[in-house]
């Protein structure tokens, strides 16, 4: 099979503030805020597992669940949601299924992801 000119170069999340989304995301994942574009569309740059996170503001929140979202892996899986959650994350829900497990939380705008066990 040849292989494909495409590279996943960004994962992008719309917000109505990108400087807070950005700043929260990075500091959760440990990367940094780089290229604030006047607020308008803001990176958070060498994040782990990721190149970069982009946050592009918008006039007024998507509705209804984000169609895309990040699935994040911890070695100890219940302290990181604890920690995100003292954060700013909310708690969606947990699934149990076939033995794996994960929780669905949502970060200060609304954007859902997962948290499971390495």
């Amino acid at each position: 099979m040849a292989r494909m000119g495409l590279t996943v170069e960004m994962v992008t999340f719309d917000t109505t503030d990108a400087v807070a989304l950005a700043t929260w995301w990075a500091r959760q994942l440990g990367g940094e805020v780089r290229d604030e574009s006047d607020g308008w569309f803001v990176v958070a740059a060498d994040v782990q597992g990721v190149a970069r996170v982009g946050f592009q503001k918008v006039e007024e929140a998507t509705p209804g669940k984000n169609r895309v979202h990040l699935d994040l892996a911890a070695s100890d899986a219940p302290a990181e949601v604890a920690r995100l959650v003292a954060d700013g994350a909310s708690l969606v829900d947990t699934h149990t299924e076939g033995g794996f497990s994960w929780t669905v939380l949502a970060d200060p705008d609304g954007n859902q992801f997962c948290v499971s066990q390495h």
